[in-house]
This record gives structure tokens, sequence and C-alpha cells, in this order.
């Protein structure tokens, strides 16, 4: 299942703060920050869709995360694979390496990477 980018902002926050009470997450907002409201309704979305979890302490909620950031972006990037370059990681690698400004230093790093999985496999 996919955020929105409203609830993949308010995710970012949550993910760098692990555990958050509302007002600690709209610390997070630049100005101006959003309504309670709007933030209280982006949570319960998130948390219908098995992203976000709460506790209460009191009257308050504290909220974490239930999807590991790496897990999300992981997820995230396969749905890019599978829509854009009909499944197939080597049509998205030449496009990700053609189409951004790499350095040579980041292509060699990159290289080592792959180097090094493959001899992990």
């Amino acid at each position: 299942m996919q955020l929105s980018k409203t609830e993949e902002q308010l995710m970012q926050y949550l993910w760098k703060l692990e555990t958050a009470l509302m007002k600690d997450i709209l610390s997070q907002y630049p100005d101006p920050k959003p309504a309670t409201t709007t933030v209280a309704t982006l949570l319960k979305r998130m948390t219908n869709k098995g992203f976000v979890a709460y506790v209460l302490l009191g009257k308050s909620r504290q909220y974490y995360p239930l999807v590991k950031k790496k897990d999300y972006f992981g997820n995230y990037i396969s749905g890019i694979i599978k829509k854009f370059f009909n499944n197939d990681a080597s049509q998205f690698a030449s496009f990700f390496t053609e189409s951004t400004n790499l350095s040579k230093a980041e292509l060699e790093d990159l290289r080592s990477m792959i180097d090094t999985k493959i001899k992990n496999k």
C-alpha cells in the first residue's frame, strides 16, 4: 500500500522521531504549520492503512511507525521498477545512471556495491 505525499511527509517525521506525541510531530513541520486536526486525520488514515500505531498515555496518544523506512522505500522502488521499467531492474539501472548527473566517484561506489552484492550471492 502506498502513502500520499502528505502522509509520506508525516511518516518521515515519525521515522526521525521514532515515537512522538502530537506536539512533537507538529514541531517538525515548517511554518505555517498545519492544523492539529489535519495531522490527526492523516494519523488516523495512516493507522487504518497499517503504517502507524499508538499507545495511550493518559489522554494523549504516542505515535510510532509500524513500517521501517528501509522497507517502505524498498517497496516504493520495486513499484517504480515494475510500473515504469517492465519489472526490469537493468532498464532502471540504465535509466538511473544515464539520467542522473553522477560523478565518476559515485559511479565507482555503485559498482563497488554491486560487486560486493554479487560476491555475497
